[in-house]
């Protein structure tokens, strides 16, 4: 209880409200037997600049796995990837934050099954999709590393800089689009990305923006699932040419 205490105060941010559970007694206090655990594997924009430093210095568990795909990105990056963590190319180079993205998410999972917190399924959300196969046991772990830094690399030599990307505040189905600009995910029922020319995707933006409609420009300077990506379909395929999938150990269900 005393770890739980710690790192409600001071390992989480303070917001607006929070809610307190009490139990009548410890059985009471327990989740209920038969629910089931999914592992999520988010896709670029959830890096920070330092995320999993100090967690390295506090789980030796975390700090193992870091350095085991630490080692499986260097033969294709040059870099070790645990020293990137804590500068501003987390944030801003997307061959960077894509494999520091993917080392973190897997070494969280190993972090979580040494606790005894076991997936009875994954599932990836874009680029977290190289996270989950990795966890599911579909793909090695040095097969990951290949596919995350190769992909970024590639992307970072032919398309950054050429699009943009934003999250809408609406249902897909109400998300009205010009020419240039694609429904990029639907991440919820009410949060819509949207993705295209960057001069294009401003004038979505600036529409809903007067009707008062919240929208978030993600920190992306490439056009992702949308038609500009076709441009280094076969570059990339190319690049992965041996990588053979195995059987998942974990169902794995593909976004």
């Amino acid at each position: 209880l005393g770890g739980v205490a710690d790192g409600l105060v001071r390992g989480r941010a303070v917001f607006g409200h929070r809610a307190v559970l009490l139990g009548e007694s410890r059985v009471a206090g327990v989740a209920v037997d038969g629910l089931r655990t999914v592992f999520v594997f988010p896709g670029q924009g959830s890096q920070w600049v330092g995320m999993g430093v100090a967690l390295m210095s506090a789980s030796e568990v975390f700090a193992a796995r870091m350095a085991e795909c630490a080692a499986a990105l260097e033969p294709f990056s040059g870099w070790d990837v645990r020293d990137m963590l804590s500068g501003p190319e987390v944030l801003e180079r997307v061959e960077v934050l894509q494999p520091a993205s993917w080392a973190v998410a897997v070494s969280l999972a190993g972090l979580w099954r040494a606790h005894g917190v076991v997936p009875d399924a994954v599932v990836g959300h874009s680029q977290g999709e190289i996270a989950a196969a990795c966890v599911a046991g579909a793909l090695t772990l040095e097969d990951g590393a290949r596919i995350v830094a190769r992909r970024s690399r590639t992307i970072a030599a032919r398309l950054a800089g050429h699009g943009a990307m934003a999250s809408i505040a609406l249902p897909a189905a109400e998300v009205e689009t010009v020419e240039g600009v694609w429904i990029a995910a639907r991440n919820g029922p009410a949060s819509t990305v949207i993705a295209g020319d960057p001069e294009a995707v401003e004038q979505v933006l600036a529409r809903y923006e007067h009707d008062g409609v919240r929208v978030r420009r993600i920190a992306v300077d490439y056009a992702s699932h949308t038609p500009h990506v076709e441009a280094i379909e076969d570059e990339f395929a190319e690049a992965l040419e041996g990588i053979t999938s195995r059987a998942p150990t974990v169902p794995w269900w593909s976004t």
